[in-house]
C-alpha cells in the first residue's frame, strides 16, 4: 500500500516531462483520505483525474504524501503481497519476479515529508514523479493496472480510504 520509485529506465512513451501536471492538464482532486495501520500516519493520498465522473480506464494520479520512513524493501514486498491478495499479481513464477525485479529497480527508501505521484497511462503502464522530476518509467499496463489496484479495486484492504480517493463513488 505504499508509493516511491526512483528513476532506474530510461523514460520511453514519447510525452514524459518532469512534471506529473503535464501527464493530466486540468486535472483535480476526486478525493483525498489518509491511511493510518494501527492508529499510526502512514501517508495522505490524492486521487487526480481530468474526467469527472471518475474512470479507472483513463489517465489519473494517485498522489502519497509521507508521514514516516518506510524501507525500500517493504515497500515491494507490501505491494506484491496486496497485488497477491487481490488476486492481480500474476500466478506465473516468472512474470511475478519480473514484477518483483521491476519494483525494486524503481522503489527507494522513503522518509517522512517525502511526496511521489504514480500517473496512470493507459494503452501503457504507468509513470512515477517526485514534485521536481520523472522518477520511473513502466511500460507494463497489467503491472499498472495491478499497482493501482491497491488503492481502487473494491477488494481493497482500507475500504474506507478508497471511498475517499473515489469522492464517495463506489
Amino acid at each position: 500500500m505504499f508509493l516511491l520509485l526512483a528513476a532506474t529506465q530510461p523514460v520511453r512513451g514519447g510525452e514524459a516531462t518532469g512534471n506529473w501536471r503535464d501527464e493530466l492538464p486540468g486535472a483535480v482532486t476526486i478525493g483525498s483520505g489518509e491511511l493510518r495501520w494501527f492508529g499510526l500516519r502512514i501517508y495522505n493520498a490524492a486521487l487526480w483525474s481530468g474526467q469527472q465522473p471518475f474512470d479507472q480506464t483513463a489517465r489519473f494520479a494517485l498522489q502519497l504524501t509521507y508521514h514516516r520512513s518506510i524501507s525500500r524493501e517493504r515497500l515491494v514486498q507490501t505491494s506484491l503481497d496486496e497485488m497477491r491478495r487481490l488476486g492481480t499479481a500474476p500466478s506465473d513464477s516468472s512474470m511475478l519476479e519480473k514484477w518483483e525485479a521491476q519494483l525494486r529497480k524503481a522503489f527507494i527508501d522513503v522518509a517522512a515529508g517525502d511526496q511521489l505521484i504514480g500517473v496512470n497511462l493507459p494503452g501503457y503502464g504507468m509513470r512515477l514523479y517526485d514534485p521536481r522530476k520523472l522518477v520511473a518509467d513502466i511500460p507494463d499496463q497489467q503491472l499498472a493496472r495491478a499497482f493501482f489496484g491497491i488503492w481502487l479495486h473494491e477488494a481493497s484492504r482500507d475500504q474506507a480510504l478508497r471511498r475517499q480517493l473515489l469522492g464517495g463513488q463506489r
